[in-house]
C-alpha cells in the first residue's frame, strides 16, 4: 500500500490532528485506525485521548505535560512504524428490516437508480462494511464500503426526527444510527440492535475498524427482537476475523 504523507495540524494548544490525504479512502482510514491503536499503546507523555475519523486522527494532549515539538516527533515516528490493516477485526452481522415503515426512503432510492426495491436491498446487504469512524452523536457508526451504484446525495430537506437504529445512506457513506435524531440521509431500513446503550458494558457496540454485514429480516420478526434487545439480550452475531 502506498501510504499518503501525513500532515500535522494543531487545534489550539491542546490537540493535534494527523491528516492523511483529502478524501475518503480505505487505505488512509486503515492508517488512521492503526495509528490510533499505536498512540493508545505507546504511552506518549501528555496524551489524553485520540479520536479517529475517515482520514485523520486527532490527538488530545495536556500542553503542560508535553512540548509541541515532542508530540509532533513522537507521532511522526509512530506513523512510520504502524502496520495498517493487519490486526484481527470483529465482524458483526446486524439484522435489518428494510422498507415500509422501517425504511421510508427505500422506494424513492430504488426509483432514482432505476432499480426495484429488492435490488436495492440486495446491493445494500451484499458488501462487508468497515466502521470508519464514530461521530456526530453517541454511537453513530459511519461505514465505508457502500456499493457505488447506490450512492445518492443527501436529501434537500432534512427530517427533524428519525428513529434510533435507522440504517441509511448519504453520498458514498452508509450509517447505523444509534439514537433518534434529525437526519438528511435516506432511510433504507432499521435494526433493533442497540449500538449505544447507557448502563451496558460496553456502552458502544461498534468500534472503528470493525466490520459489519447487514442481514435482511422480515417485519414480523421486529417485535420479538426489539423486546429482547431492550431487555439487554444479545441479538447480534459477532466473530473475530483476520
Amino acid at each position: 500500500m502506498s501510504a499518503p504523507q501525513p500532515r500535522l495540524l494543531w487545534c489550539g494548544d491542546t490537540a493535534i490532528t494527523v491528516e492523511f490525504g483529502e478524501r475518503i479512502d480505505p487505505d488512509a482510514n486503515a492508517l488512521v485506525l492503526a495509528l490510533d491503536h499505536a498512540v493508545r499503546d505507546s504511552g506518549i507523555p501528555g496524551v489524553v485521548e485520540s479520536v479517529p475519523t475517515y482520514r485523520s486522527l486527532t490527538v488530545h494532549v495536556d500542553p503542560c505535560a508535553v512540548a509541541p515539538d515532542e508530540i509532533e516527533s513522537a507521532l511522526l515516528a509512530l506513523v512510520g512504524t504502524v502496520p495498517a490493516g493487519t490486526a484481527p477485526r470483529r465482524l458483526w452481522r446486524i439484522p435489518v428490516v428494510y422498507g415500509g415503515a422501517f425504511g421510508i426512503d427505500l422506494d424513492d432510492v430504488a426509483a432514482h437508480h432505476g432499480l426495484n426495491p429488492d435490488e436495492v436491498v440486495a446491493r445494500h446487504a451484499a458488501p462487508e462494511y468497515r466502521v470508519a469512524m464514530n461521530g456526530f452523536l453517541p454511537g453513530y457508526a459511519y461505514l465505508s464500503g457502500l456499493d457505488p451504484s447506490l450512492a445518492l446525495s443527501r436529501r434537500e430537506s432534512p427530517r427533524p426526527g428519525t428513529p434510533a437504529g435507522t440504517i441509511s445512506i448519504g453520498g458514498v457513506q452508509a450509517l447505523v444510527a444509534s439514537i433518534a435524531a434529525p437526519s438528511g440521509w435516506h432511510l433504507l431500513g432499521r435494526t433493533p440492535v442497540r449500538s449505544f446503550l447507557p448502563g451496558r458494558d460496553p456502552v458502544f457496540l461498534f468500534e472503528p475498524g470493525d466490520a459489519i454485514r447487514f442481514l435482511p429480516i422480515d417485519p414480523d420478526q421486529w417485535d420479538e427482537l426489539d423486546r429482547a434487545a431492550q431487555a439487554g439480550e444479545r441479538i447480534v452475531e459477532c466473530e473475530t476475523v483476520p
